[in-house]
């Protein structure tokens, strides 16, 4: 064997050594993202951890989750990241021409070294944004033998071609992700079940109780006619609490689709502050509105779902706010965000309540000690504001009021989403 023929084997076997650390440097790590994915049963955490790590073990510039929606028969975007954050959307893919379709039809990995040869590439999502996907790597995500989605990682770093290494770790990711998934939901299905059980057992003993007395025939006429009153008043919160259930349940789930339409918040506002402002008249409550600047940005959004969310927070304003008070909505543009703040004249919250105001059925006793609504208002609303890509907070001060603020992003570049 002449010399240069001995470097050569050399090399070639430092090459394989390299390789087979790498490899098991990868499926350490592989191990570590698993442990972790097993314990987080908060689905958003958990979806911003799957695309985190296909990112990371592909060495890639963006990854994405695309879940199957089988009502409508289309693969939806849950998450999705690269260099910059995490963007979370609505997009729809056509199981038809499109990668993801075919990956979840066939349920088989299928990698696209030039997007722009590829027939079957949904050029949809990259018009949309402003990312541009050269090539990319997408795999099935198979819980309980049934294929439920699509892990993709797009953009190769550096011009590097994807390998069989890149296939293997990122089947191996997609099946424990997709494990993972369907134990997060059933958990949230459940503890949100049990809860709301819980919580239908105090108007249903209070509609039982009070069924038994009305029926006794000592019981005067005008005490029967309270009675009645009290099984009509709950059982109006038992259907208002069934569906406020449902909306957060179809929140939580995925199963409500926000729309994505280009909306002037403006006329919502005003439309929600006319249609409260007789709840305020009987206590001589004013609601005065303020949008600065008054032609607002339009933003991308549900405007039925922000209505929803301004009308319970203008309503709570009115309800725990003092007679002859003031509920202020107002709108400001703050650099790219758009922030709503719903300030009232109330007697204010306490500092003990204020970290709970958001977690489902919590309520606050009124100024007579008593507890109103159905505690989930709140929560749906924080739901649909960060659905938006917004968040939102409270500030309170005992005997002078309380603020509710949450934020709307402006439209700006998308991050990549694949498809």
């Amino acid at each position: 064997m002449t010399q240069s023929e001995s470097v050569a084997v050399s090399n070639a076997r430092m090459e394989v050594t390299r390789r087979h650390i790498r490899t098991l440097a990868r499926y350490e790590r592989l191990l570590e993202i698993s442990r972790a994915m097993n314990s987080t049963l908060d689905i958003d955490t958990l979806l911003t951890q799957i695309v985190t790590a296909a990112s990371e073990l592909t060495n890639t510039a963006a990854a994405s989750i695309l879940l199957l929606d089988k009502r409508n028969g289309t693969l939806r975007f849950e998450a999705s990241i690269d260099l910059t954050g995490v963007n979370l959307s609505s997009i729809d893919v056509p199981l038809d021409n499109s990668i993801a379709g075919w990956v979840v039809r066939h349920g088989e990995p299928l990698l696209i070294a030039d997007v722009s040869t590829e027939p079957m590439f949904f050029s949809k999502v990259d018009e949309q944004s402003a990312f541009q996907t050269r090539n990319l790597l997408a795999v099935p995500m198979r819980a309980h033998n049934k294929v439920v989605g699509c892990l993709e990682a797009l953009n190769k770093m550096h011009d590097q071609p994807f390998t069989d290494e890149d296939v293997n770790t990122m089947s191996t990711l997609a099946a424990q992700a997709a494990v993972a998934i369907e134990n997060a939901r059933l958990f949230q299905q459940s503890d949100l079940i049990s809860e709301m059980v819980h919580e239908l057992r105090t108007p249903l003993a209070a509609i039982n109780a009070t069924t038994h007395i009305v029926l006794r025939p000592e019981v005067s006429d005008e005490k029967r006619k309270q009675l009645v009153d009290t099984i009509a008043q709950e059982t109006k919160r038992l259907t208002r609490m069934t569906t406020d259930f449902l909306d957060l349940a179809r929140l939580e789930s995925g199963r409500t689709r926000l729309t994505h339409d280009l909306i002037d918040l403006a006329p919502i506002l005003t439309s929600a502050a006319d249609t409260v402002a007789h709840q305020g008249k009987e206590r001589h409550i004013t609601i005065a509105v303020e949008i600065n600047p008054p032609e607002l940005p339009q933003v991308v959004g549900d405007g039925e779902k922000l209505k929803q969310v301004i009308l319970n927070l203008l309503t709570n304003a009115v309800k725990y706010n003092r007679d002859n008070g003031t509920v202020t909505l107002r709108a400001e543009l703050h650099d790219r965000l758009i922030e709503i703040a719903v300030q009232d004249t109330g007697m204010g919250i306490s500092p003990e309540n204020l970290p709970h105001l958001f977690e489902k059925f919590f309520r606050v006793a009124d100024s007579e000690g008593y507890t109103q609504g159905t505690g989930l208002g709140l929560a749906i609303a924080k739901r649909i504001i960060e659905g938006h890509g917004g968040s939102v907070r409270v500030e309170s001060e005992l005997g002078v009021g309380t603020a509710f603020i949450f934020t709307i992003p402006t439209p700006q570049e998308d991050v990549g989403l694949g498809g």
